[in-house]
């Protein structure tokens, strides 16, 4: 067999959606609880499964037999016996926690410092860094990266609260760092009462104010996650609303949080994450200020390129993936499939098959994935819908 079939695994946090990844998957909506992330690829904490000789078998194990041929020379001398990226579908039916990533270098260190000293908060679950990017396909929010300091200053000055001068102070000096500070580092004890005067304050603009969207977010994430300061510090952010197709970044060291909808998420293989609030989760603002970088981001966006009729490329400046989206009509005939190394390849609509030119095709129903190993042959789809591809760039 040289493409797999992929089994994934759903991750059921309580922020996921209850019908977004069934619907995808034309399947009826469980009642046991959400559906958050479909996992595909051979991450240790939940590896897919591939069909074997004796019955299902990780894709970690597949890997493992034979690392050079299954990932091709190049990726396995480079990254060693792993797949080096991980590939989801996210379905955020509620707003994820503001978090951001480490690049490689401190990561590596870090995570050895943590191994080597037991008191250490347990911040770090592997040595990799863990970039990310998301193509939606339905309408999605986020907040992504930094807006300028001046903008956020204007919109907490707004709300005439006096205990935010402090923060407006730091934010009209251009001092993000600052900010961010103040506001993870504010009395316990405070922040349920500061949270509300915000609420109260922000729910009395019109909404023909220019910045009445800041105060509706606020006014939303107050509503989940009561008294956490997170929802001041998603208003330093810009918000993205992203229609289908349009793709974000997220480099090391970006604070981000997903808000709403469904997208391809496709990350270096790590569990990374460090919280800045919109959480129950615990959050270590020193080792997060650390990561984070204070810089104003001026286009979220990832924009695609068009390599040729019907297949669009996103590439990121990581060695370790880069994404394809195939758009293919039943009057074409089969395409060949773009991307080198181990692929990972999901159908998101209507009727696709996959296979090598010699060998049995894979049908890909929306939701369903195959693997295709470096050293199969030349492949190609055909039929009509559109299906991902998750490549390691040459």
């Amino acid at each position: 067999m040289t493409v797999y079939p992929l089994t994934g695994v759903i991750r059921p946090y309580a922020w996921g959606s209850r019908t977004a990844i069934a619907e995808l998957q034309g399947r009826p909506a469980p009642t046991e609880g959400p559906e958050a992330e479909l996992w595909l690829g051979a991450h240790p904490g939940d590896p897919s499964t591939v069909p074997g000789p004796d019955g299902p078998v990780t894709l970690t194990t597949l890997i493992d037999s034979d690392p050079r041929a299954q990932l091709g020379p190049a990726v396995a001398e480079r990254f060693g016996p792993r797949l080096p990226y991980l590939m989801k579908v996210l379905a955020a039916g509620a707003p994820l926690s503001l978090q951001a990533h480490p690049d490689l270098k401190y990561a590596a260190e870090a995570f050895a410092r943590q191994e080597a000293d037991p008191a250490l908060p347990k911040n770090y679950t592997d040595a990799n860094h863990k970039p990310e990017m998301l193509v939606a396909l339905t309408p999605f929010d986020a907040l992504c990266g930094f807006r300028p300091a001046g903008v956020s200053a204007r919109v907490l000055a707004e709300l005439s609260l006096p205990q935010l001068e402090p923060v407006v102070s730091v934010l009209r000096a251009g001092d993000l760092s600052e900010a961010v500070r103040l506001l993870l580092t504010w009395p316990a004890e405070e922040r349920p009462a500061l949270i509300d005067a915000v609420v109260a304050a922000a729910a009395g603009f019109p909404d023909s104010h220019p910045d009445a969207e800041s105060f509706r977010l606020a006014i939303d994430l107050a509503g989940h996650y009561p008294g956490d300061p997170g929802v001041l510090v998603a208003l330093l952010l810009n918000l993205v609303h992203l229609a289908p197709g349009e793709a974000l970044w997220m480099p090391a060291g970006n604070l981000h949080a997903y808000l709403h909808g469904l997208g391809v998420e496709l990350m270096a293989a790590s569990d990374n994450v460090l919280r800045g609030g919109l959480t129950p989760k615990r959050v270590d603002v020193g080792e997060l200020l650390k990561v984070l970088r204070f810089e104003t981001l001026d286009d979220p966006l990832l924009h695609g390129t068009q390599v040729e009729p019907g297949v669009t490329a996103w590439r990121v400046p990581v060695p370790d993936f880069e994404m394809y989206r195939v758009e293919l009509s039943g009057s074409r005939p089969p395409v060949r499939l773009p991307g080198g190394g181990p692929r990972i390849l999901l159908g998101v609509s209507g009727d696709v098959h996959v296979g090598e030119d010699h060998g049995t095709p894979v049908t890909l129903p929306p939701g369903t994935a195959a693997f295709a190993p470096a050293g199969a042959g030349r492949l190609t789809a055909a039929g009509a819908g559109t299906l991902f591809v998750a490549a390691v760039p040459d």
